[in-house]
């Protein structure tokens, strides 16, 4: 079998702040034609410098050394001509988030045209017919009536099979998938991790797929490398590497599946949230008076109660009306119909009789950089709800932080930190800190594990049950890993446009769905790992 790519003892060094920081450190592995090899590994491992570094992508701070070949040709110092030549031609990338990949000023035919045009030659009808080729061959419903259409106006699933159309344009011979399906639902997920299966076989290219997520990997890849503080601590075919890892990391990863159950509800236990037909739709207005011509029906009828210490998950495909839902319940945005927060009706009251209200409903969100202020301390950051409600009689401000982030799992030390000193799961647990230190009744989780490596998401959710036993909390989880949804909920809905089509225990729903769009999304995280199988 031909080599197409060889890396030899690869070393990354960044220069920051001007001391040497050694992100990949003697990394060697190489990538057969027709082959897919994965490079595995929690945030902060090296393997998308890894990958980047093999087509010079790094920026001018970056020092490379060792050997990257590609059929042959040396690209470690490589000139800038030859280096252009192989981007995008022989070699293409397709990046975790196509929204900022993708220039939101130019039209999806422009975009596809550019690259045909730098590497081709292509324009005007030739290029135009080779554009609409390969959006068909993506899967883009009515190629034609897109390419006009800017990113924006595309679903995520769509706006990836457009990074993936870029990236064929040109036939590569290697395609190098960074994460390219963490940010989509797991049905979109499961179709495009079987399109990029099927273009591999009908292209005969060589596939580099970066993750962290080993269910993915188990029989998509053919061989896997894996890697931890910038090194490749084991590699081999997949089947050796589940059955048999020899690393102890390795055996850490393999092992980091959210499992278990919650601590079951008492049967006397109170019941904290209940909404009666709950109904959410936005007014379309036109016309210079914005005349109300009609309705998005963002949710409808939505009929759901939870117990303190019970959780619920919310599960359905992005646009589905999870999110809205919970802003609703939160009194975030507005609504119709009763919602019953402990005893009382909520929906009729001002903002001012919600104020005392909220200390008692809280959320963390899905991304904990973007949620953390990062001009603030951690102590400012979760000591704000503080400021707001007041500080309990008895304890300084100051106490309450350190208590609480002893509770989650910080060192109270660290308070007077920044959030970028902190991890990705350690910037999670002060989202959960900040939520917590008022001692809510009902916390909606918003996706707070989609962006965590495997073996932090682990933790995040034994910590959210821990919480959960000991202070009673009531729980509105919203996620599309349905893995999580099930080591973390005790009953579940799911949402279809709006829609609650299916509704019960977690068991009843998960082992015996009836309807058929429940059946699909459980098909599609359940059985991914059979993507690629014979």
């Amino acid at each position: 079998m031909s080599r197409v790519l060889d890396v030899k003892n690869l070393s990354v060094t960044f220069l920051q702040e001007g001391r040497e920081v050694r992100a990949v450190r003697g990394v060697s592995f190489h990538v057969d034609k027709g082959e897919t090899v994965a490079l595995v590994g929690e945030s902060g491992s090296g393997k998308s410098v890894s990958a980047l570094s093999t087509v010079g992508l790094l920026p001018d701070s970056a020092t490379v050394e060792g050997s990257v070949t590609f059929k042959g040709d040396q690209l470690v110092g490589a000139s800038d001509r030859m280096l252009r030549q192989v981007r995008g031609n022989d070699v293409s990338f397709i990046f975790q988030e196509p929204m900022t990949s993708l220039n939101p000023l130019h039209t999806i035919e422009k975009q596809i045209m550019e690259s045909l045009s730098l590497h081709q030659g292509l324009s005007g009808a030739r290029a135009r017919a080779r554009v609409l080729e390969l959006l068909e061959k993506v899967g883009i419903r009515d190629a034609e009536s897109r390419l006009s259409a800017y990113p924006h106006q595309l679903s995520g699933g769509q706006r990836q099979r457009v990074m993936i159309a870029m990236a064929l344009a040109n036939g590569p011979e290697l395609l190098v998938a960074d994460e390219p399906t963490t940010a989509l639902d797991v049905t979109i997920q499961a179709q495009i991790l079987e399109l990029l299966v099927d273009l591999k076989r009908a292209e005969g290219m060589s596939l580099l797929f970066i993750t962290h997520d080993l269910n993915i990997v188990r029989r998509f890849a053919d061989r896997v490398c894996v890697m931890q503080g910038g090194e490749i601590v084991e590699q081999g075919p997949t089947e050796e590497i589940f059955s048999a890892p020899e690393h102890p990391y390795t055996q850490k990863l393999l092992a980091a599946e959210s499992k278990g159950q919650p601590t079951p509800v008492p049967a006397n236990a109170q019941e904290i949230l209940r909404t009666d037909s709950l109904r959410i739709w936005f007014p379309i207005q036109r016309g210079f008076l914005r005349r109300t011509v009609g309705h998005v029906q963002a949710v409808n009828e939505a009929t759901i109660s939870l117990r303190r210490g019970e959780t619920l998950g919310i599960v359905g495909e992005s646009g589905s009306g999870k999110t809205t839902l919970a802003l609703a319940i939160l009194r975030l945005i507005s609504s119709e119909g009763p919602i019953w927060f402990d005893g009382a009706d909520i929906q009729g009251r001002k903002s001012r009789d919600l104020r005392d209200l909220r200390r008692h409903l809280q959320i963390v969100f899905q991304d904990p950089f973007g949620s953390l202020s990062p001009r603030m301390t951690v102590e400012q950051i979760i000591a704000e709800g503080l400021g707001v409600h007041g500080v309990p009689t008895g304890k300084t401000s100051r106490e309450l932080v350190a208590e609480i982030m002893a509770e989650v799992g910080l060192d109270p030390l660290t308070m007077e930190r920044y959030p970028h000193e902190f991890s990705g799961g350690q910037r999670q647990r002060i989202a959960i800190a900040r939520a917590m230190i008022l001692r809510p009744k009902l916390v909606v989780l918003d996706e707070p594990t989609s962006a965590l490596d495997m073996t932090v998401q682990v933790q995040i959710v034994e910590l959210l049950r821990e919480l959960q036993r000991k202070h009673g909390l009531a729980y509105l989880f919203i996620s599309h890993d349905l893995r999580v949804v099930r080591a973390l909920s005790h009953k579940v809905i799911v949402m279809k446009q709006g829609d609650v089509v299916e509704a019960g225990s977690i068991d009843q729903v998960f082992d015996a769905p009836r309807n058929a769009y429940t059946r699909q999304l459980l098909a599609a995280a359940f059985d991914i790992t059979a993507i690629g199988a014979a």
